[in-house]
């Protein structure tokens, strides 16, 4: 079997400024980094221009894998076209091959129809703005019990039901994945597996929160290795892209080790 190709999200090291970051994933053999829109004073938010971050990427010998993310894409209104116009402009303009999708995660439009409708509707409208830039759509649904989106097969059927395929993609979140407690896989269809692991054991399934996901290593409760054997076994060969949001993660001064242990250990077979 092929080694596992990691990549590298800025929320394993969000206090990085974006160089350092890029510097980051270059002393670890990563190619390929996420960079995100929601990192107060880093780039997108600080009004960083977009040629900037494409230079800086070159400069490092980086693929921008994704931007991450537009928030409540599955509820459309003309505020949210607005936000998606703008940020598929900069990843059209940095460089970046995806922009990453995140659904409403508050507890409303959880409807049966209602959510599907919402969906459909998203997607009808993001396909052609996402065509005319060339970039591709990644719609990653959330495990949380409160969240408008937590099926990857609603997800498929929603992408399938607008002519979607080839210009929408799922993020299989190993996280997700595990709260959603969905069986199914969809390694033809996945852009991107999102890696992160949960080790404290004494949070149930459903109390996991972002802040317990951290780096993948022998203690990980929620199969992270066995996901990725079945989603290379089946077929899917893109891209592992670490993602943790653990407090305890990101103050570590160590990252570097830190992810490099993490990588050892899933390339081994975890």
């Amino acid at each position: 079997m092929t080694t596992l190709s990691f990549a590298l999200n800025h929320m394993t090291a969000p206090a990085l400024p974006l160089h350092e970051f890029f510097t980051l994933a270059q002393s670890l053999g990563i190619s390929a980094v996420e960079i995100r829109n929601d990192l107060a004073g880093n780039a997108i938010i600080d009004g960083t221009p977009a040629n900037k971050v494409k230079a800086l990427a070159e400069k490092h010998g980086l693929t921008i894998i994704s931007i991450n993310a537009l928030q409540r894409f599955n509820d459309w209104n003309d505020d949210r076209a607005r936000e998606a116009q703008e940020l598929i402009n900069y990843a059209r303009d940095c460089g970046a091959e995806a922009l990453v999708v995140v659904p409403v995660n508050d507890g409303s439009g959880q409807k049966d129809g209602e959510r599907q409708a919402n969906l459909r509707q998203a997607l009808s409208a993001l396909k052609p703005m996402l065509e005319q830039a060339g970039v591709i759509g990644l719609v990653e649904p959330l495990g949380f019990e409160i969240c408008s989106l937590r099926s990857k097969t609603e997800a498929a059927e929603g992408i399938s039901a607008v002519g979607g395929d080839g210009r929408f993609k799922l993020v299989h979140d190993t996280f997700h994945h595990y709260l959603a407690g969905e069986e199914k896989f969809y390694p033809e269809i996945t852009g991107l597996v999102h890696i992160s692991g949960v080790a404290d054991a004494g949070v149930t399934v459903s109390e996991m929160r972002d802040p317990h996901r951290v780096l993948v290593d022998a203690d990980d409760r929620i199969d992270n290795a066995g996901q990725i054997e079945r989603l290379r076994t089946s077929g899917y060969a893109g891209f592992f892209s670490f993602e943790p949001f653990s407090p305890a993660v990101h103050q570590r001064s160590d990252i570097g080790m830190a992810v490099r242990e993490s990588m050892e250990f899933l390339a081994a077979g975890g």
